[in-house]
Parts: C-alpha cells; structure tokens; sequence
C-alpha cells in the first residue's frame, strides 16, 4: 500500500512503534478502548454501533522486514434477525494478523535503496509511516469476516408467518387453516350450479304463472 496522507498519532487506531525498536525479536503487548469507526461491520446487516467502545489487545513483534501485529477486537455488534426482523445484539470477537513493511526494506527484510520501485509490490504491502501504523483497515477486515452474513435471534427461530406476518416465536401454535385449491374449485362450481338452479326454477315458476294467467 502506497502511502498516501500522513497518520495522525492522536488517531486512537493509529499506534507508534518507535519504543519496540527494529532489533528483530522485540515484543510489545498492547491494549486499548477505542470507539467503533463509522460503518464498522456489514452495511445494512448487522455492525457495531459507531462510538460503541471496542476493546483491543495487540501484540507487537519486530522482525526483520517491518512489524508484525497479531491482536483480537471485542464489541457489541447490533442488527436485524434475517427469520423474524426483530432486533439482536451478539458478542463479537474478531482475531487479526498483519504484517506492517518497513517503507525502506523488501520482503526478505533487505534494506531497498529506492522504496516503491515496484507499484505491484507496495499495493500489496501495509507499510509503516515514521513508525507509525494505521490499525483500521485490518479491523475493518477482521470484524466483517467475523459478523454472521445472515444474524439470526436464536438458532432455531421459527421466523414469521407466511400468511399474516405474525411472529411464530411468541405464538408457537399459530396456524390457519389451510383450504385445499381443488375443492375450493369444486365448491365455486357448487356455487354456480345453484345459482343456475335457482334461475331454472325462477324461469319455470314465470312459465306456470303465464299459463294460469291465460
């Protein structure tokens, strides 16, 4: 990844590196409370609230080529069950490892003498800027592939009625009558036959009728 604006170190998801030094080896435990970003987690699925606190447990380790960051992100993410549209909150826990490239050394740790010579390479790379790092991105990956594509209240939700909409979890005996087409169709020919019945006879009693007239 090119660089592009510079970081902001009073960005709470932006972290500093220069106290775990370059010596390859060094280890750096970190943890942090963060408010959420805006549109953290699957867009009109389920995510976590912006400025809803999550908590960050990282671990810095310097290698030779950057800084390799392994951590896990906890909040409460908030959405719709995909069965009954009612809301739901579940507990996210979202584990992520990134490696952030020194700008001045390749893949195999080699200092470079012109860093981004190779376009391909830097778009691929996460790279530190004056030892810092920007850890949204990858807590951005880390919580979408953590969120459930389709939430759902329970498990075994029951979801809506088909017919009025009503939620079956709150009426587990909730039916109604089914009507078998092929009889409906027998009892509207029923219908029709009686009216037509109804019109013979009225047509015969006019006849009888004429006749005693005459």
């Amino acid at each position: 990844m090119a660089l592009n604006a510079r970081l902001d170190h009073r960005n709470p998801l932006v972290f500093d590196t220069h106290e775990l030094g370059r010596r390859p080896g060094a280890l750096q435990r970190l943890t942090r409370t963060v408010d959420a970003p805006q549109d953290l987690g699957i867009a009109g699925v389920v995510g976590v609230p912006e400025g809803a606190p999550v908590e960050l447990e990282l671990r810095l380790e310097s290698v030779m080529e950057g800084v390799l960051v392994t951590g896990t992100a906890r909040a409460k993410a908030e959405g719709e069950c995909v069965r009954c549209l009612e809301p739901l909150e579940l507990e996210l826990e979202a584990d992520f490892q990134e490696m952030f490239s020194y700008p001045d050394a390749d893949d195999r740790g080699r200092v470079i003498a012109e860093p981004g010579d190779d376009a391909e390479d830097d778009e691929d790379r996460l790279l530190l800027e004056d030892g810092l790092f920007d850890l949204e991105p990858v807590l951005r990956d880390a919580v979408v592939l953590a969120l459930p594509m389709q939430p759902v209240c329970q498990e075994d939700c029951p979801g809506l009625c088909s017919e009025c909409g009503a939620r079956l979890a709150d009426d587990p005996d909730h039916h109604h009558d089914a009507v078998d087409i092929r009889w409906a169709a027998l009892q509207g020919l029923a219908g029709t036959m009686k009216d037509g019945e109804k019109d013979e006879m009225s047509g015969a009693d006019t006849g009888v009728d004429e006749k005693q007239e005459k």
